[in-house]
C-alpha cells in the first residue's frame, strides 16, 4: 500500500470521527421533571417546550429561560396551567 492511500484513509478516518462527535453535540437531551403537585413526570421534550413556550407568552414570562430556574411558585403555576391544557389541545 503506498503512503498516499495511507494518508488518505487516515485523513477520512479522521473525518468520519469529527463528523459523528460533532452529531452527538448537537443532539437534544431531554430531561424528566417531577410535578409534586401533581404527582407526575413531565418528560422536557419539543412538545413540552412548545406547551411551555405558550405559557410563557400568555404569562408575559421570557421563554427562553430554563424551567428549572424559575422559583417554586412559578413552577406550580406552570403545572397548574399545564394539567389544565392537557394533550386534548392537540391537533
Amino acid at each position: 500500500m503506498s503512503r498516499g492511500s495511507q494518508s488518505l484513509r487516515a485523513v477520512l478516518l479522521g473525518a468520519a470521527l469529527v463528523s459523528s462527535l460533532a452529531g452527538i453535540g448537537c443532539a437534544h437531551h431531554y430531561y424528566r421533571v417531577y410535578d409534586p403537585y401533581y404527582t407526575d413526570y413531565h418528560v422536557w421534550n419539543d412538545e413540552e417546550v412548545v406547551y411551555y413556550q405558550r405559557w410563557c407568552g400568555e404569562t408575559h414570562r421570557d421563554p427562553h429561560r430554563d424551567f428549572r430556574q424559575l422559583s417554586k411558585d412559578q413552577q406550580k403555576e406552570y403545572f397548574t396551567w399545564r394539567h389544565n391544557h392537557e394533550d386534548r389541545d392537540r391537533h
